[in-house]
């Protein structure tokens, strides 16, 4: 038997549906895997309900394998089904203009 943690649940994992067809998870693998090769910015993390996980080519192709299993899908499938909404990222915190002397003025903020 294989431990699941939520964080790495295949479909969350390649970014789909709990019911994706095996041809659609082999599709999004491959072109998961693509990106990841070329240093693609969007294919390097994917959301979870613990917020955002970074992805690995390891982590593609351990998830086709365990969605390629029918235990392990039925299971994967189950927790993504009734996993609470992914957690957005953390916005970046807002830019300080407090260094930048005469920015207010510039942008018609005067004080």
């Amino acid at each position: 038997m294989h431990e699941l943690k939520l964080e790495d649940n295949p479909f969350f994992v390649l970014g789909i549906a709990a019911d994706a067809s095996r041809i659609e998870i082999e599709r999004e693998a491959q072109k998961l895997l693509g990106m990841l090769e070329l240093g693609f910015v969007d294919a390097q993390t994917y959301p979870t309900p613990l917020g955002p996980r970074p992805r690995t080519a390891e982590l593609v192709r351990a998830a086709v394998a365990a969605l390629r299993d029918p235990y392990r899908r039925l299971v994967a499938e189950l927790w993504a089904r009734h996993a609470p909404p992914a957690k957005p990222a953390e916005p970046p915190p807002p830019a300080s203009t407090a260094g930048t002397p005469g920015l207010r003025d510039k942008l018609g903020w005067g004080r």
